[in-house]
């Protein structure tokens, strides 16, 4: 009977914590596997009635899918806590342009030196976005998903949200790589064939064509409402040539941000902590912004998907 009791015991043990599960399948855009990770809140397998908003959180250049496990644990601590509503959390990888895709589609067919680039953005609003909502218990209107991302996945996050505005309805941006108009001759936007066409792995026309400038007006036309929460450490990388000082990601966030703020049906916060283009900024930034948009999204709906 000890024993029995102690089983027992373990089981709801097990289904009070967070579980992570590794899923794999094929994406049609890609054409090949598309893997990730799924954090599913304490008790999900026990109440598949329920309806969770989903998170899809976006690794920088060179990481993988397992980067964002830095956060999975404040977020276990939130969702513990009832700071936060249960919520299902997705960490895809993307691994095409060696890791440095940049969330978009890319036109780039390779070279001599480098592999060809690949349709990450279709891959993962598209292909992602419908399997993770056939896979799990999720809710399915726009309110119910945010997007979020650190470095080039900053970058990916705030251009998810404005190209897709429908799948979308906020964004945390965390340290974002982008620039305007174009990006620091050092910089890994330039290298790795993203914003490249044919041989050419860096193009000018395309990355200004991608920017979140040339995102906006189509945005607006949409008139749906977006939430962005923006973060960036005041340690950040300094660029030591003086043309390009304004490329430091500072203020290039604040850039953003005070551009962002401007368009319609936009709400737009921004915070600058103490630090550097690490999780000890990401970290605080995340469980903040999280807080703060997840307060726009609902609870968990039983029964019934939206």
């Amino acid at each position: 009977m000890l024993f029995l009791a102690a089983a027992v015991a373990t089981l709801v043990d097990a289904a009070d914590e967070p579980e992570v599960r590794t899923v794999a399948f094929h994406s049609a855009a890609l054409g090949a596997e598309l893997h990730y990770l799924a954090w599913l809140p304490a008790g999900y397998a026990a109440t598949p009635d329920a309806r969770y908003p989903v998170i899809y959180l976006l690794h920088g250049r060179g990481d993988r899918m397992d980067a964002w496990r830095a956060a999975l644990p404040v977020l276990a601590e939130l969702v513990a806590s009832g700071a936060v509503p249960p919520v299902i959390a997705i960490l895809p990888d993307a691994p095409s342009s060696r890791r440095a895709g940049y969330y978009i589609d890319s036109q780039f067919t390779g070279n001599h030196a480098l592999a060809p680039g690949a349709a990450v953005e279709t891959a993962l609003t598209r292909d992602l976005v419908a399997h993770v909502e056939a896979t799990f218990h999720t809710r399915t209107g726009r309110e119910a998903r945010i997007v979020a991302g650190y470095s080039m996945g900053g970058y990916g996050a705030l251009r998810f949200a404005l190209v897709h505005p429908e799948l979308f309805s906020a964004a945390l941006v965390l340290s974002p790589a982008v620039y305007r108009p174009l990006p620091p001759l050092d910089s890994s936007t330039r290298e790795f064939g993203a914003f490249g066409r044919g041989a050419e792995p860096f193009e000018p026309a395309i990355y200004e064509a991608r920017n979140y400038e040339a995102a906006i007006p189509p945005f607006e036309a949409k008139q749906l409402p977006l939430s962005f929460f923006i973060a960036v450490g005041d340690d950040e990388h300094a660029h030591t040539s003086p043309v390009d000082w304004t490329h430091d990601l500072d203020l290039e966030a604040h850039t953003f941000y005070n551009r962002i703020r401007r368009a319609k049906n936009v709400t737009a916060e921004l915070r600058v902590l103490n630090g550097t283009h690490n999780w000890d900024t990401w970290l605080p930034a995340f469980r903040e912004g999280i807080r703060h948009l997840l307060s726009l999204a609902q609870s968990p709906q039983p029964g019934a998907q939206r």
